[in-house]
């Protein structure tokens, strides 16, 4: 059984310190002051997250994620210091901000910049060694290109359908110049109401996966006696990812899964774990979340906050450190590598850990060998209302629900399922028929449209506020998101264990 204490406070999580020595290989002591807290010390700083997760013996191995594309969707990305050095993209706006050009492309919530610096951050390019200095603010893959598809509003708010829509534009501009997308890091989930086989926000995550790109999935944080994952991290093929407490050690044997991460069945449950509590990225000052928790604040541009979607965010730095030095690895054999490769955390179940933490390094060194997953794929084709779960963007009461996209229209799920596979769902700036972006790039940024012709029940989108939405970072120190909710087998030589099989086969 594993050991719970679903009665703990969320607050006791987020404090804690970690010792040096609990770090062989880190200096005795270095001067960290300008990042407001000490990276060797405090057990959320990303300089101990990459330690725990191999990160610092890929820098020292010479690959740091450069070249490989990571798809950010989520709520935007601000360029504060850290994501400032010419590494991030903004890709199309498909959320309700991109119609106010002050917040356009923007992240005026703060949950996808604390996502994107955990990714790639790095306050400027240098050499792989140079980012094994405690006193440079490092994200895991410092350079990766990050590509930001902002679908989250300045509240959180986000239709099921906007996301798949990113998802699908993900799939035909992975190989844009300078691109390469190869990674899509989703922290939002939803309760969907029907199976992945026919759940059409499963069917874009597989599609994706299908065309090569790793799909790191949340687990999701309702702590919740259902044994369920999040949509679409529940669907068996994407690689789902559950949330780790270090205890601010290295070693996984103290380690625990916090009582409010989503726990799965033996059938399917999280693929790995990671850090993911008190971890210390970027802030935006002033933004919905920074305004509402200055608690969470650390010196003047840091904050604290954990969630399965922090955790994603460091597997998906992983998976760009692995993808620079094997470019050819199918997302099948990514998974099975890290799966493969996991630390154990022997004080917690299957069903809370999956195989443990994953390891870059590690999964990196381990010879490469084929995979590939079986199983019921997904189709499509079931009810785009029933992915939503309970989920709803609303305005002035009045949710979005149905058989309809988020403008409304009429969603036929074989049409679209059809297209997206043979990727001609997204003609120019037109999703589905929809004029929803502009036409290209301009500089690292792509263009924004005017939806002033498109409304939903004959309403203005200008002017609205809206509310929903269900990401999967879970706490800033400990205080509940507002204005909406965020979501986050083990290989034994060349065998896969059955009673780890996670809801999918290998052959």
């Amino acid at each position: 059984m594993s050991r719970r204490l679903a009665g703990r406070a969320l607050a006791a999580l987020t404090t804690g310190a970690l010792a040096s020595a609990a770090l062989g290989a880190t200096p005795a002591s270095a001067d960290t002051g300008a990042l407001g807290d000490d990276a060797l010390t405090a057990k959320g700083a990303l300089y101990n997250i990459a330690e725990v997760v191999g990160a610092h013996a890929s820098y020292a191995a010479g690959f740091t994620g450069k070249g490989v594309g990571v798809a950010l969707i989520d709520t935007g990305v601000t360029e504060v210091p850290g994501l400032t050095s010419g590494n991030v993209w903004h890709g199309p706006d498909l959320s309700l901000d991109s119609q106010v050009p002050e917040l356009a492309h923007l992240d005026a919530y703060g949950h996808g910049t604390h996502l994107a610096s955990i990714i790639a951050g790095r306050d400027q390019a240098g050499s792989p060694s140079s980012y094994l200095d405690p006193a440079r603010f490092t994200g895991i893959a410092p350079d990766a290109t990050l590509i930001s598809l902002k679908v989250g509003a300045s509240d959180g708010a986000v239709d099921v359908s906007q996301v798949i829509a990113a998802i699908d534009w993900a799939v035909e501009h992975r190989n844009d110049p300078a691109l390469n997308i190869r990674v899509i890091n989703l922290s939002y989930g939803t309760d969907s109401l029907q199976d992945t086989a026919v759940d059409p926000l499963a069917f874009a995550v597989e599609n994706a996966w299908n065309h090569g790109i790793v799909v790191v999935a949340a687990g999701g944080n309702d702590g919740s006696s259902t044994y369920t994952l999040a949509n679409p991290a529940r669907d068996p093929f994407v690689l789902s990812v559950g949330v780790d407490d270090t205890k601010g050690t290295v070693s996984t044997r103290d380690d625990e899964v916090p009582a409010w991460g989503s726990r799965g069945t033996n059938q399917r449950h999280v693929d790995v774990v990671a850090p993911g509590v008190s971890v210390l990225g970027l802030r935006v000052p002033d933004g919905f979340a920074d305004s509402l928790h200055p608690d969470a604040r650390v010196g003047t541009r840091f904050a604290k906050a954990s969630g399965t979607s922090q955790a994603a965010a460091v597997v998906s730095g992983e998976v760009a450190l692995l993808l620079q030095e094997s470019p050819s690895l199918t997302p099948d054999q990514v998974k099975k590598k890290l799966m493969n490769t996991a630390e154990n955390v022997p004080l917690e179940s299957i069903q809370y850990r999956g195989n443990g933490v994953s390891d870059a390094r590690t999964a990196q060194v381990v010879a490469d060998s084929a995979a590939r997953q079986t199983g019921t794929a997904a189709r499509g084709t079931g009810s785009l209302e029933a992915s939503r779960g309970s989920s709803h963007v609303s305005d002035g009461g009045t949710p979005i629900s149905g058989e309809v996209d988020v403008f409304g229209h009429a969603w036929d799920g074989a049409a679209w399922a059809a297209a997206t596979a043979n990727e001609t769902v997204w003609v120019g700036g037109t999703w589905r028929g929809l004029p929803l972006v502009g036409d290209g790039w301009d500089g690292r940024t792509w263009r924004s449209a005017d939806w002033s012709g498109q409304s939903w029940t004959g309403q203005s989108w200008a002017g609205q506020s809206w509310s929903g939405g269900r990401w999967s970072g879970q706490s800033w120190t400990g205080q509940s998101w507002s204005g909406g909710r965020w979501s986050g087998g083990r290989w034994s030589g060349e065998s896969w264990r059955t009673a780890d099989l996670a809801g999918a086969s290998w052959s």
